[in-house]
């Protein structure tokens, strides 16, 4: 849905947002004072937070997953447990990220019930997240490029140091909500600045706790806290911080603030949702095109090459040699910057002074199948099949599910059959048709 236009694709996130407050709605009816859950569900709809997974296509799942959490929580809030099982157990099959939802529910049940039939399927739906999580971990060390687990750039215990400051960010952002971005740059503090930054983390859980007695607020907080670890505590990926990893929380964070705002002026209130309201259309706009939403990355993460590399592909050749050549002096040895020069020289129609970037690359990665692939196509820009083919070849010998260098091959006349275990996209698959891969 959707093709080359992306109306299509933000129309069902759009869709799913608008599931996800209905379903907030109804299943904070049984939960929390009409003021309350009218102030949750309108921060839920309108934060800023909610900008970013309604307008980046690649968070659908965390939609889809949010979706059927909330599905999930109506039903037990409804005393039907095993139907929110099976919610629950579609949600992990959009993300695996909610896996920490049963704890969520177990937190907000044992105060109201202790009925001894409602731990049943609260087991079933740990067993659930126990095997949704071995199942993360097996992806993640198999699959080439992840980026995640022992293929992160960062190992757990650094993205645990990390992820301290991580938190406090978003919970400050939650409150004063500025300084969004696709691209945040977070360095790894010294040991006692993450150590720190955890204290600090632990400290506002435990006074939350604290409080419970007199205010429920105080464990819909902890609730945010708690779906929020998945994503910030142990677990490495290479992005340390992303802002729609806190679309599923903020059910908890909202309610926590619906609560604490109950009995304050109803024009007070309206004026806050306007201003939420009003960052969220600033960052919405943002996000209309490439080039708005990588030059703000670039304004507010300066020492990042990452949001330059991007930038770089989202503007007109000559200025992206510009982006490029500020990204080199910034950092050097990243092969990245002179695979990407090498590509826009090839779009220029010059293939010698991409054939230099291309070799500047596999100089930095000598054992890349992409860095090889690349300097094939810049070869056969100048007509040097022979040595064109060679690299090709070498891409295949490297990772035989590269497709570029297979179809190029293919356009030099020579067959080289997919691998059973390479899978192709239908794209790919009509590309290579009829080449008797």
């Amino acid at each position: 849905m959707g093709d080359g236009n992306p109306a299509g694709y933000h129309a069902v996130n759009l869709a799913l947002h608008l599931m996800a407050i209905l379903l907030l709605w109804d299943a904070l009816g049984r939960m929390l004072p009409s003021n309350a859950r009218l102030i949750a569900t309108a921060i839920f709809a309108v934060h800023p937070f909610q900008a970013e997974p309604v307008n980046y296509i690649f968070a659908r799942s965390t939609l889809l997953a949010t979706v059927l959490c909330l599905a999930a929580f109506r039903s037990w809030t409804r005393g039907r447990s095993w139907w929110a099982v099976a919610w629950f157990a579609a949600a992990l099959l959009a993300k695996e990220e909610c896996v920490a939802f049963p704890v969520f529910v177990l937190l907000l049940s044992l105060p109201l019930s202790r009925k001894s039939k409602e731990l049943r399927p609260i087991a079933a739906m740990l067993a659930l997240s126990f095997a949704a999580g071995l199942r993360v971990l097996l992806a993640a060390k198999t699959t080439p490029g992840s980026g995640a687990g022992a293929q992160a750039a960062v190992t757990w215990h650094s993205y645990l140091l990390i992820q301290g400051e991580v938190i406090l960010r978003y919970l400050r952002m939650l409150v004063l909500p500025w300084g969004f971005t696709v691209d945040p740059d977070i360095p790894v503090p010294p040991l006692w600045l993450g150590a720190l930054a955890w204290i600090a983390v632990l400290g506002l859980a435990l006074l939350a706790w604290r409080t419970q007695n007199r205010s429920r607020a105080g464990v819909w907080f902890i609730g945010g806290l708690v779906l929020l670890l998945p994503s910030s505590s142990i677990f490495p990926a290479n992005d340390l911080a992303a802002d729609y990893r806190m679309y599923l929380p903020m059910i908890g964070f909202a309610a926590s603030i619906g609560i604490l705002l109950e009995r304050a002026r109803p024009v007070y209130i309206a004026a806050a949702m306007l201003v939420l309201a009003f960052f969220s259309f600033v960052r919405t706009a943002t996000w209309r095109t490439e080039e708005s939403l990588w030059a703000d990355a670039v304004q507010k993460s300066p020492a990042k090459v990452r949001p330059r590399i991007q930038l770089a592909r989202a503007v007109e050749p000559n200025r992206a040699l510009e982006i490029l050549e500020q990204a080199q002096r910034m950092a050097p040895d990243d092969p990245q910057i002179p695979s990407e020069e090498g590509r826009v020289y090839l779009s220029l129609g010059n293939p010698g002074q991409a054939l230099v970037e291309f070799g500047r690359t596999l100089a930095l990665t000598p054992r890349s199948a992409d860095a090889f692939n690349n300097r094939g196509a810049a070869l056969l820009g100048l007509n040097q099949r022979d040595a064109a083919m060679q690299d090709f070849e070498r891409a295949l010998a490297l990772d035989p599910c590269q497709f570029n260098a297979r179809l190029n091959l293919r356009h030099l006349g020579v067959f080289v059959p997919t691998p059973a275990r390479c899978k192709l996209t239908a794209e790919q698959e009509s590309a290579l048709e009829g080449t008797g891969r």
